[in-house]
């Protein structure tokens, strides 16, 4: 599946806070949407070893990530956005992502969603995110899966994405078929966290 690179960034939400309540607020209130979370904002200066378990030896999250994705479910509660389920890929950055975006509640930590780099076989790995892209939400609600950049967006446009195309703690918000996942539209963080302060 691919899509034009020019129709990409006209898809993108971003910026300042809108003078109303974005369109996709009570789409999602509504739920039946699947959205795949980038892991927050990351320390660079931590090197990926390819090995699970490892905090020592994984890139992540740093005090700007902790703080990125304590806004972003604020925001989302603030907003009244129901995500049940979670799943996480078990990669640190992402597992302590889904964590605070969970607020106590669960967290199904999978191989489902493992980053690239933590996998021998990258194919099944991006099969098996787009199966779970592709599987809908309970009735009322929208799930949240919290992964990683390579992973999705290979899964969905059948190409990497560049860090603006998808930057961390950004959403990708997918329709889930019976013809497979169908991409709506990537919510910015900063969007999400602006439309909780109008």
């Amino acid at each position: 599946m691919r899509i034009a690179r020019r129709a990409l960034p006209a898809l993108l939400l971003a910026g300042p806070a809108l003078a109303r309540t974005p369109a996709w607020v009570p789409t999602l209130r509504e739920g039946g949407y699947v959205l795949y979370m980038r892991h927050a904002i990351t320390d660079r200066t931590q090197v990926d070893t390819g090995r699970l378990g490892d905090r020592a030896g994984q890139r992540n999250l740093s005090a700007a990530g902790i703080a990125q994705a304590e806004a972003l479910s604020d925001a989302m509660a603030r907003l009244r956005i129901p995500l049940r389920p979670i799943r996480s890929s078990p990669v640190f950055r992402a597992s302590d992502t889904a964590a605070i975006m969970a607020r106590g509640g669960p967290v199904d930590v999978t191989m489902d969603l493992v980053a690239d780099d933590y996998t021998a076989d990258v194919p099944g790995a991006i099969a098996s995110a787009r199966r779970a892209m592709g599987t809908p939400p309970p009735a009322g609600s929208n799930a949240l899966l919290v992964g990683h950049i390579h992973v999705f967006g290979p899964a969905i446009f059948g190409r990497m994405l560049s860090q603006a195309e998808f930057p961390e703690g950004a959403f990708g918000v997918i329709a889930p078929e019976a013809a497979g996942p169908r991409f709506v539209s990537v919510l910015m963080p900063e969007a999400v966290i602006a439309a909780a302060q109008t």
